[in-house]
């Protein structure tokens, strides 16, 4: 019985992805429903074994502002004109693709699912940014990364408030002083543009 009650959920999810969604690709939206799904299954089924809310939205948010910093870094370190600028892009490249990877480990060992891609808005600004050249790129990126930084910073220190499960939130407390040094380092790079 629980088999087949965790089956159709997925099934119903998969059904809403297919008709509600079918011109939208932001990835989030559909963790997010997965993620509910999980926790409806888990609270019908009796069995547990489904992240808090609050766990899944952070992870989910973390996710997707991580996947983003290294997309723009690989874009940075290809089209910035400023040897500094390419630098920060390698910084988030090499720095994010470790927090990301620590992420999605920890959110499978807990039952999260993760968006497989930035959400709409984030591809939108990756694009914009990825069509300018020369300094108007690197200051659309530095500019960028200002905002996406105070962002995730602002993000992390809620988490360290509001999130539930203690592995995640030792990850937050790991990740939040990196975070800081980046925004930080961008803000220098933004005063020196």
């Amino acid at each position: 019985m629980k088999a087949t009650t965790t089956l159709l959920t997925f099934a119903t999810v998969a059904m809403l992805w297919s008709c509600g969604s079918s011109n939208s690709t932001d990835t989030t939206e559909m963790a997010d429903s997965t993620n509910e799904a999980m926790a409806d299954s888990a609270e019908t089924t009796g069995t547990g074994t489904a992240a808090a809310e609050e766990d899944s939205d952070f992870a989910i948010e973390a996710a997707n502002g991580g996947m983003t910093e290294v997309q723009l870094g690989e874009v940075a370190k290809q089209k910035g004109t400023n040897p500094k600028v390419k630098e920060f892009g390698e910084m988030m490249v090499t720095d994010h693709t470790k927090a990301n990877n620590e992420l999605k480990a920890l959110a499978a060992s807990k039952n999260i699912t993760l968006p497989a891609a930035p959400n709409e808005e984030m591809q939108k600004a990756t694009a914009d940014i990825s069509s300018k050249n020369g300094k108007d790129f690197d200051k659309a990126y530095i500019d960028q990364m200002v905002k996406d930084h105070q962002k995730t910073v602002e993000l992390f220190e809620d988490g360290q408030k509001n999130v539930k499960d203690p592995e995640i939130k030792a990850f937050i407390d790991k990740t939040l002083p990196v975070l800081k040094s980046h925004l930080e380092h961008v803000k220098t790079l933004d005063k020196a543009k």
